[in-house]
């Protein structure tokens, strides 16, 4: 990916040195539970919920928050965030003045080990996510390790991804569809709210997708095997491979974002198309 020519955005907030007080919070659980929480948290969804709900469980220590993370390979990772997010306001920027609308420029909190948010507290065990209640994308840069090293998949252009769903779930706030489907989910049954969230998921893929389409036909941003990385990485955290790997097996009706085959399909649908209104999820008659 093409990005150390590019702007860099003003809307970063480095909290890496940030010491966080004592909380109570999750356990570690090795990697099965990271997988469980990716599924739950990974690219978006509210995560107020099992943010309080964790809250309440084991007490962790603070010790391994105190140490910021400051080397040069995560000041890179930092650098090419803000390249990334800067890159994503001047897309959504210009595709919201086709529509008439102004686009509200979201901030991005850099973190390290566990992070205060209008959502509540949260670890970096839980991965990036977006919260609504402040507008905000937040994302622990060791996650990208594990992006790589535990989901299997690689690339500056699947890290990209990762932040370009994150602001698609900005988007689907400042179109009020956040807002539709959380009212949606809370007078539906359990499977019937999986549902809309798998929807509400699977549109966000397909937001990222339109963001990489205007930004490369504007800006020329994406390299040979590009392409390649982000579906590699939106098939490695559909739901259903994440629950075999961490449960043997898979249960369809508990799916939150998606399958594999699902979240790259509407990857695809937004990177071929490069407009907005084809990532209706809602009224797809197959996901």
């Amino acid at each position: 990916m093409r990005w150390r020519l590019g702007r860099r955005s003003g809307n970063v907030e480095d909290r890496r040195h940030v010491k966080m007080p004592g909380r109570r919070g999750a356990a570690g659980g090795g990697i099965g539970l990271l997988i469980i929480i990716v599924i739950a948290i990974l690219l978006g969804a509210d995560p107020s919920k099992l943010l309080n709900d964790m809250s309440s469980t084991d007490s962790v220590s603070t010790s391994s928050y105190d140490q910021p993370r400051t080397s040069s390979a995560d000041n890179e990772l930092a650098d090419f965030v803000s390249v990334v997010l800067a890159d994503t306001e001047d897309t959504w920027n210009e595709l919201f003045r086709g529509y008439n609308r102004q686009y509200q420029e979201p901030r991005l909190v850099l973190f390290s080990g566990a992070v205060e948010s209008a959502c509540g507290y949260a670890q970096s065990a839980m991965g990036p996510f977006y919260c609504p209640r402040d507008q905000k994308v937040y994302i622990d840069l060791s996650f990208y390790q594990d992006l790589k090293h535990k989901l299997g998949a690689p690339g500056d252009f699947a890290q990209a991804y990762v932040i370009a769903h994150e602001v698609g779930h900005h988007v689907q706030n400042l179109l009020g569809i956040s807002e539709q489907v959380y009212n949606a989910r809370q007078r539906s049954s359990e499977t019937e709210s999986n549902r809309l969230s798998v929807m509400q998921e699977l549109q966000a893929d397909c937001l990222a997708g339109v963001w990489a389409s205007n930004a490369d036909k504007a800006r020329d941003i994406l390299e040979e095997g590009d392409i390649e990385e982000g579906l590699n990485a939106a098939s490695s955290i559909g739901d259903d491979r994440l629950q075999k790997q961490s449960k043997g097996y898979i249960t369809p009706d508990s799916f939150t974002h998606g399958s594999s085959d699902q979240r790259v399909k509407w990857f695809k649908i937004g990177l071929r198309s490069g407009d907005i209104n084809s990532c209706n999820t809602f009224e797809a008659e197959v996901l």
